[in-house]
């Protein structure tokens, strides 16, 4: 039996049909003649208006059911409802109206107007089918795919409801289908429910069932059902294992997302587009350039052509890890480009620090004639944050609006109060606030909090957490930005103060951790950690050769950055134990010479931090590039991307 590609849980458009049950296979045929074998030479060369005439000139008994299904089945593929209903109101007209009796005809007919989002037609079609006799699965699936394809997943559940009410026994079409809307609602009592029906049922579930199970358990973040499912899985294919990184995806186990990637290579189980946009997003998030350009190189060995949510994805990976040449190499390269491409590239150049590039892109964007979306100006306005182009940035907010006609969201309203605040202007972000038609959310007041550090603005900081306090009383964020404003202050009651209410809570603070790619492998290293690193006769020498050339040229430690009330040999101390140092260290440890040294932390980078990777950048004449929570820092020959301003 034919599959319907509904329930197969990709990212590509299928269309499909659901072939009838095999007891109505044995209908009997009318005997063979020319007419039926035109109408077959016609459909399969696309003519449907000749089709369509050479039917309406002919008596229904000259014609069998497969002429029919075959005219039906190209009207599909060519989303032409126009000759659908056509055929559907001769079928009406014509005296013999047994023909759409036929299962085979009733579900072509409901997934015709389906799929050419004539839902209401597709339900005209069903209940006028269902309301005279019972109908076999077929139908019943056809009209619940109908529904999932519209999104209306419940009405789909309704429909399989129905259909067991009906004492119509599910197959494996049906539960595929149930099991699918589940997924679609992350409703994970009745998706258990539908399990346990196809456990009891006589017929033992196919590939597609157990995928479908598969992606319900992962949209439902069900992971140990995940696994069991997969171990249980008699044969296992490509969107098997699709689902199965998934759901560490989902889990933020990114090593084991790789290693199940690794695995897939390893048992020859090969891959599809969706495997690689999948590990292409975790290389993006985790900065893992290495692995991105290993799924590259695949790609382009590959005879198949990458469809343009693959190639995005590479677009993202290369510019999220910070090698904005071959991003742009990728994306003139690019036959296609949607929106999502233009914004993902001007992305990029935005957090790596390059507003000129982003300026230029853009206006080659518009000039193009493709007009930008919320996204673009998001991207825009946060790069404008990070550069201190607070002119360009008020200037791009009203042009968003004036020339684009774009209705401005929170996020938008969220990076032109960082753009005032950063800038000084705390008064005219509190306008904006004031002035917005909506409610400002955690991240406006999260920006304002941040404008308030860096302008040692105390009394408004306060103001401002107690809102931050109420609307995310769980944040850590917020708890520690306080804390060290008050510790710049030296106001280390203060400081106490905050302490005490996150023990109260419970919130601890994120410790600072950093990772390095050496080749086809991660390091990962803590603030205060790497104790053996640390203690190793290589580590030490470079650490100490390193200390003495910066200190030469002007490098002094600056101790304020240490957010205690402790003395100032242990501030020193501590510095040199953060984790973006350990793992710069390593990086030029491990590496030849004039390879640059690619660091992500998962919180800011300090000031003393950002000011010894300049003088180590000058001295070793090696391209440091440091990936925080908020931008890319490119430090080469004493110098940072940022210009200081971040």
């Amino acid at each position: 039996m034919a599959i319907p590609a509904i329930f197969l849980p990709t990212n590509l458009t299928v269309t499909a049909t659901i072939k009838a049950n095999s007891s109505f296979k044995k209908l009997n045929k009318t005997p063979t003649n020319p007419f039926n074998s035109s109408l077959k030479s016609l459909t399969t060369s696309g003519k449907l208006d000749e089709a369509l005439l050479l039917i309406e000139s002919q008596k229904s008994s000259q014609l069998d059911i497969e002429s029919y299904s075959s005219l039906l089945h190209a009207c599909i593929s060519k989303k032409s409802v126009e000759h659908g209903h056509r055929l559907y109101i001769h079928l009406l007209l014509n005296s013999n109206k047994s023909i759409l009796n036929y299962p085979l005809i009733l579900s072509k007919l409901i997934t015709l107007f389906s799929v050419c989002d004539q839902l209401d037609e597709a339900r005209r079609v069903f209940e006028h089918a269902i309301g005279n006799e019972d109908r076999p699965e077929s139908v019943w699936v056809a009209m619940g795919i109908g529904y999932s394809r519209k999104r209306c997943f419940r009405e789909a559940l309704l429909v399989y409801s129905k259909m067991l009410f009906r004492s119509i026994e599910p197959g494996n079409f049906a539960f595929s289908m149930a099991v699918k809307a589940c997924s679609g609602i992350s409703d994970l009592r009745v998706g258990r429910g539908v399990h346990a029906q196809i456990i009891k049922a006589d017929k033992e579930a196919d590939q597609v069932v157990y995928n479908a199970l598969l992606g319900m358990y992962t949209e439902c973040g069900c992971f140990l059902d995940v696994l069991k499912v997969f171990e249980e899985m008699p044969e296992r294919n490509v969107v098997s294992w699709n689902s199965l990184i998934a759901g560490f995806v989902k889990k933020r186990q990114v090593f084991e997302a790789f290693e199940t990637f690794r695995r897939m290579q390893n048992d020859d189980v090969g891959y599809s587009w969706v495997t690689f946009t999948t590990i292409l997003a975790i290389c993006s998030q985790v900065t893992y350039l290495y692995y991105g350009r290993e799924i590259h190189l695949q790609i382009v060995k590959s005879t198949n052509v990458p469809d343009v949510v693959l190639l995005n994805s590479l677009l993202d990976m290369y510019a999220k890890c910070g090698a904005m040449e071959y991003c742009r190499r990728v994306f003139e390269r690019l036959k296609y480009r949607d929106i999502t491409s233009w914004n993902t590239v001007i992305n990029g150049y935005a957090i790596n620090g390059l507003m000129g590039e982003t300026m230029k892109l853009f206006n080659e964007m518009v000039s193009g004639g493709v007009r930008p979306d919320g996204v673009t100006f998001i991207a825009l306005l946060s790069g404008c944050s990070h550069a201190g182009l607070a002119d360009l940035g008020e200037e791009l907010f009203e042009s968003m609006t004036g020339d684009f006609g774009i209705r401005p969201s929170l996020e938008h309203y969220a990076c032109l109060v960082d753009i005032l605040g950063r800038a000084g202007k705390i008064k005219e972000a509190l306008q904006v606030v004031e002035k917005m038609p909506v409610k400002p959310s955690g991240s406006i007041w999260g920006s304002l909090l941040n404008s308030c550090r860096l302008h040692r603005n105390v009394s408004l900081a306060e103001l401002v957490a107690e809102q931050l306090f109420e609307m995310e009383p769980n944040n850590c964020g917020n708890y520690v930005m306080l804390s060290n404003i008050y510790a710049n202050a030296g106001m280390w009651e203060g400081v106490k103060k905050v302490r005490e209410m996150m023990e109260n809570k419970g919130i601890k603070k994120e410790a600072g951790c950093s990772w390095i790619q050496v080749r086809n492998k991660v390091h990962t290293f803590m603030a205060g950690g790497g104790i053996e690193f640390r203690n190793s006769d290589e580590y030490k020498e470079v650490w100490d050769e390193l200390s003495e050339a910066i200190e030469k040229i002007g490098y002094k430690p600056d101790t304020r950055v240490v957010l205690h009330d402790v003395s100032e040999e242990t501030k020193a101390e501590w510095i040199c134990g953060h984790s973006e140092r350990l793992a710069t260290v390593f990086g030029l440890i491990q590496t030849g010479s004039g390879i640059p040294i690619r660091v992500t932390k998962n919180i800011r980078i300090c000031a003393d931090c950002h000011s010894w990777m300049k003088f180590v950048s000058k001295i070793t004449r090696r391209r440091i590039i440091v990936r925080d929570t908020n931008r890319f820092h490119h430090f080469d020959q004493g110098k940072c991307s940022c210009n200081e301003y971040w």
